[in-house]
């Protein structure tokens, strides 16, 4: 399929998320979740198509993308990578799976490998403070990890 035909289908689907939403500037936030559920980021042109859709200005959308840490404007890898830095956590050692993490991929935080394989990132708290420290990649948690676990799940996503 060619690259023009694949935009204008994602122009349709983001079309199509925005009309079952009403295409109500009230529901930015719900159709912003969606488009980049569908995507896995929301890049320029599409922050432009729902600003059109639902007749807002674009920096009202692109204020929303950029305030919101959910969002990312940025392709994320196959496997994002995403480190609880919420107090439970940290104080149990998630700083150092971080720098672990950086290590072993080569990357910084907000960073996709070369190969696309890897995203990293941080948040805040994941709401599984009992398993402390957590590491979400993808929907799966991992918790109560240690640096030394970092390579071989690295190893078991390639």
């Amino acid at each position: 399929m060619s690259d023009i035909k694949l935009a204008c289908d994602m122009a349709e689907q983001i079309k199509t998320i925005c009309d079952k939403h009403g295409n109500k500037p009230g529901e930015l936030i719900n159709i912003l979740h969606e488009a980049q559920h569908l995507q896995g980021y929301l890049p320029e042109e599409t922050q432009r198509i729902i600003a059109s859709k639902l007749g807002i200005p674009v920096s009202k959308v692109y204020g929303v993308v950029t305030f919101y840490t959910f969002f990312t404007m940025t392709p994320k890898g196959k496997h994002p990578i995403s480190v609880c830095m919420g107090t439970a956590c940290y104080v149990r050692g998630s700083e150092k799976l971080l720098e672990e993490f950086k290590r072993v991929l080569g990357i910084e935080v907000g960073d996709t490998t070369p190969d696309g394989k890897f995203s990293l990132d941080c948040l805040r708290c994941v709401g599984a403070c009992g398993l402390a420290p957590v590491v979400m990649i993808g929907e799966k948690v991992y918790g109560r990890l240690q640096p030394v676990d970092v390579k071989k799940i690295i190893e078991e996503l390639e």
